[in-house]
């Protein structure tokens, strides 16, 4: 306005109020500054130029200004009004110049410019009065509400006071007026310049929708195009309740959206100094428009805060506006909401959500109606299940089922599918409260299961689906819920007969179908009339009985056990022999006879026949069986004196004929016995297999055992080892197919067993070789060389003099011209000892090796006398020898060393009495007996053709003594009769024999 002349007074009032700051203007100082200007445009330019904080203050700006335009009013068109408004800037100062006059285009008239000025005033008192309103609905100060004068007039002394400019009272009536507003949402200054809908929206933003509420009505029509940029800007926790009368409505007579009747019509005041960018909307929307528009609105609220029922009470509340389209997904909505806040959490406060706890909608629409059903009932409880249910799973149930029905495919068991899945998936505990809940006796409405057969058929899936071991009385808990039918005829018994045999072929594993699920079983059972149905409860009656005696006694099996073994003998017995194995072995063992008897009750029970002659789990067996089983398993837990007392007890059930309790003892003891890890029967298995051989009255069988167990045992003590040089076991000793080897192997490692000759005896015999008289000579032979092998000549002399006996006891009882095979291998075992032994160089006892090459004369096939004959001669000549040294020193005056003999020694029996208890070979003979033997064989090679018939039959082997260089002697021809035999050739042969390890058998020539 610098283009208007003005004189110097003029200028100063200028100069006065624009130096003024917006602080310093009050309402007193605007009549006493601007009214002394004479310029009605200028002053009404600066009114306008001027925004302040104060409310006061500013409606006396305005209203001043608006009384200096009052002579241009008339003049003004509303066409003209609105064009200059569209070039106004609100933030001209009423002392720059035009931008008409800045673009270099001529000035517009003073009255257009005074009726734009006014128009600008009369759109910001509009706003001021707005902004008073808004004020009225915040939050009041601490001076308390505002008086019912503020309410009615809050202008009235403001006006007041313009009438009076300069009086004092004016500002102290602003200034009690400005106390008593509320806290304004924004400050005045900025509602004054800002756009409107960036007003609403920041009214939005902070959910004071009463202020927005006055907005609206009050600008309804500039903020219309803005409507969904508002809505969009309120924050997605607030409550949908709060600004529901916000939201767009539906006119279903227009099909688009209802535009409201606004009371007041303004003028749309200027962009003042803000930018909006939003959308804007003209028109109303379409039905389809409306719909998406929530639809993104609800997948915002969710997506940002996951509140499922803020974005529920957005769709009621648009709903109830008529918008369309929205059914399903508030009912997705609301059961959404309802597995979001009505289903029942974890129980434990330390659980914490993960993941998969985080559900939104499109999670919701994604998943399978079955896992819905999980998730609903997760946290659930036996005594919560049912009630969850009914509260959760019906009601969603039911919405599939309209679905359906509006999809045009109806299905009428999909309820019914779901719910039973469901059903089948449970553990028992939580099955049996939902059978519980439909007990035929209820009323149909409050069943969960409504259907009689249906239920039969799920009970049973669940039941022989499952695998579980210890829920009897649950299993039973469900089975009494079960309805009763009346039974059936004999034709349909054999129908469900067949039904059972293929069910049991059914639950019975197989490469293709490893275990048959509860939904396989349902499927099963799905066509099965109510007959057969019945007849399968008679059959779970007696499982459920026979399943609640076995998990008594520690040996538990899934019900559907009882189906596979129906007709499976071999199975119901390997399970009875658990039973009567476990049962002692369990954790509270069983210490008594009553609790045995009780055991052996409930094993024949499980033998008979129920109702219905349906047997129970051990019904292939008999009774008989069952006690044996009993019996042994009784044994095998170590309760002897029980055994004995049931045994004994004559009121007992336990009856079985002596050679079967006889049979069952043997068995049990040669278990614990095989199973035993030392052979020391006075502990551990070797001590329960030697006690319980007591059990039953002795028999010959039995001490036999007994007496192999002691000799098990004597083994043990010394040390036998086995091949790897570990400590023999008890199994070994049993598996060794000839036990005198064990007794070699004793004897090989005891350098002094030997000398226990009794102790041997009796060990050989309890081996099992009681009168078995071959084994005892052998034995005598392996005594013999052991002592052999020690140089304890005595003793070996001692042993084979008794196994001489011995060979002669064998050979009387025998009938002369009969060959015995016994008595011919005894006699081939005792004249090799005596050879052996008779030979030796080192036993310088002459009388006792004569003897004991007489007893080899004696025993030894006809084959063998050459060889015999030689160390018989050698011997005469070294006892000639003797005697002629004896000679010749009594001839010189000395006295021989005398020869040692044995104290029992008898006379030695002179050649021809030997020979003549032989029987000698068919061949033909020289006339006199002195004859030479022309032909005979060598007898190295007739002693290794020997040893090889009969080193199969003997048990043990010995290593060849070294001979002594000085036992050679020359041999002297007597009468020149004497057979003079090759002796280096015999040297040579039995050396050769030797290493082969079997020179003990027909030892070595001493001649070189």
């Amino acid at each position: 306005m610098s283009n208007i002349p003005v004189s110097d007074s003029t200028a100063e009032l200028y100069t006065q109020w624009t130096n003024l700051s917006d602080e310093q203007i009050t309402a007193d100082a605007i009549p006493s500054v601007l009214g002394k200007v004479q310029d009605d445009l200028w002053v009404a330019a600066a009114c306008t130029d001027r925004v302040v904080e104060d409310v006061s203050v500013q409606h006396a700006l305005l209203t001043f200004g608006l009384q200096r335009t009052q002579a241009t009013a008339g003049n003004a068109v509303l066409g003209a009004v609105r064009s200059w408004q569209s070039g106004v800037d609100d933030g001209d100062r009423a002392t720059t110049p035009s931008k008409d006059e800045s673009n270099g285009q001529p000035p517009q008239p003073a009255d257009e410019r005074m009726q734009r000025v006014r128009s600008l005033l009369l759109a910001r008192l509009e706003r001021l009065n707005t902004f008073v309103e808004l004020c009225k609905v915040s939050a009041p100060t601490s001076e308390g509400d505002l008086d019912e004068e503020w309410e009615d007039d809050p202008w009235a002394e403001a006006d007041g006071g313009e009438e009076a400019s300069g009086s004092p009272s004016v500002q102290k009536t602003s200034s009690t007026s400005s106390a008593r507003l509320g806290t304004p949402p924004l400050p005045l200054t900025q509602f004054l310049t800002a756009d409107l809908a960036y007003i609403a929206r920041l009214l939005a933003s902070r959910e004071e929708f009463a202020a927005l509420r006055i907005l609206m009505d009050r600008h309804g029509s500039h903020l219309w195009p803005y409507r969904f940029s508002i809505l969009e800007a309120i924050p997605e926790l607030a409550d949908p309740e709060a600004y529901r009368e916000f939201l767009p409505e539906y006119d279903p007579y227009t099909s688009r959206e209802r535009k409201p009747d606004f009371l007041n019509v303004d003028i749309p005041p200027p962009i003042d100094g803000y930018s909006l960018r939003a959308r804007v909307h003209q028109e109303p929307l379409t039905a389809s428009d409306l719909t998406e528009w929530c639809k993104r609105r609800i997948d915002v609220i969710i997506s940002v805060t996951g509140m499922v029922d803020t974005a529920l009470a957005f769709v009621q509340h648009s709903v109830a506006r008529g918008i369309p389209d929205l059914d399903e997904i508030g009912e997705d909505l609301s059961l959404l909401s309802r597995l979001i806040y009505d289903a029942p959490k974890p129980g434990n406060e330390s659980d914490t959500m993960d993941d998969s706890d985080e559900w939104t909608l499109e999670r919701w629409k994604s998943t399978e109606p079955s896992a819905i059903i999980r998730a609903y009932l997760l946290h659930s409880t036996p005594s919560t299940l049912v009630k969850d249910i009914r509260a959760l799973v019906l009601p969603y149930l039911f919405v599939l089922e309209s679905r359906a029905e509006r999809a045009g495919i109806p299905d009428p068991s999909l309820s019914n599918r779901l719910l039973y899945d469901y059903i089948m998936s449970l553990p028992l505990t939580m099955a049996a409260a939902v059978f519980e809940a439909s007990k035929p006796t209820f009323p149909a409405p409050q069943r969960l299961i409504k259907d009689d057969e249906d239920m039969v058929r799920l009970a049973l899936a669940c039941l022989y689906g499952s695998d579980s071991l210890d829920e009897w009385p649950t299993m039973s808990r469900i089975f009494e819920c079960l309805p009763a039918w009346q039974n059936a005829n004999d034709e349909e018994e054999d129908e469900a007969d067949t039904t059972i045999t293929s069910l049991g072929a059914f639950v019975t594993p197989s490469t293709t179908s490893p275990r048959a699920s509860a939904s396989d079983l349902l499927v099963f059972f799905n066509p099965l009339p109510s007959t057969s149905l019945s007849h399968i409860l008679d059959v779970l009656d007696v499982h459920l009985e026979s399943g609640e005696i076995l998990a008594r006694w520690g040996v538990p099996a899934p019900l559907r056990w009882f189906l596979q073994s129906r007709n499976d003998m071999v199975e119901q017995r390997a399970w009875a022999n658990r039973m009567a194995r476990r049962a002692g072995g369990s954790e509270e063992e069983l210490d008594t006879q009553e609790e045995w008897e009780w055991l052996l009750d409930d094993m024949l029970k499980l033998v008979g026949t129920g109702d219905g002659g349906i047997k129970g789990a051990f019904g292939l067996l008999s009774r008989e069986e069952i006690k044996k089983i009993f019996f042994a398993g009784l044994l095998s837990c170590g309760k002897f004196p029980i055994a004995k007392a049931i045994l004994r007890n004559p009121r007992g059930k336990l009856r079985l004929d002596a050679d079967v309790v006889e049979d069952i003892c043997l068995s049990a003891s040669r278990e614990f016995y095989d199973n035993a890890s030392s052979g020391n029967y006075t502990h551990g298995d070797m001590k329960l297999a030697y006690d319980c051989l007591d059990v039953p009255s002795p028999t010959p069988i039995l001490v036999k055992e007994k007496e192999f167990i002691e000799a098990t045992s004597r083994l043990s003590s010394y040390n036998v080892t086995s091949r790897s040089g570990v400590p023999i076991s008890p199994i070994e000793i049993r598996l060794t197919k000839d036990r005198l080897s064990l007794v070699s192997r004793l004897l090989s490692n005891n350098p002094d067993a030997y000398k226990h000759r009794d102790v041997i005896l009796e060990l050989v015999h309890k081996l099992g070789f009681q009168g078995d008289e071959i084994a005892e000579v052998k034995t005598y032979a392996m005594l013999a060389d052991t002592a052999l092998q020690a140089e304890d000549f005595a003793r070996a002399f001692d042993t084979i003099e008794a196994m001489v006996g011995k060979v002669l006891d064998i050979r009387s009882t025998v009938p002369p011209g009969i060959e015995d095979p016994k008595t011919q291998e005894c006699s081939e075992v005792c004249w090799i000892a005596c050879y052996q032994l008779g030979r030796q160089p080192e036993f310088d006892e002459v009388e006792k090796k004569m003897r004991l090459l007489g007893w080899a004369l004696e025993f030894c096939p006809p084959d063998k006398l050459p060889d015999i004959l030689h160390s018989w001669h050698r011997l005469e000549d070294e006892d000639v020898e003797y005697r002629e040294g004896r000679i010749m020193a009594r001839r010189n005056g000395s006295e021989a060393a005398p020869r040692k003999r044995h104290p029992q020694a008898r006379s030695i029996p002179s050649l021809a009495e030997r020979l003549q208890r032989i029987q000698m070979p068919d061949f033909r003979m020289p006339s006199s007996p002195l004859a030479p033997l022309v032909g005979s064989p060598d007898p190295a090679a007739l002693a290794s053709r020997t040893f090889h018939r009969v080193a199969a039959n003997f048990p043990f082997s010995v290593g060849h003594r070294a001979q002594s260089p000085g036992s050679e002697g020359s041999s002297r021809s007597r009468d020149g009769s004497r057979v003079r035999l090759n002796t280096d050739e015999v040297s040579a042969q039995a050396t050769r024999v030797f290493q082969k390890g079997i020179g003990w058998l027909i030892g070595a020539d001493e001649e070189a």
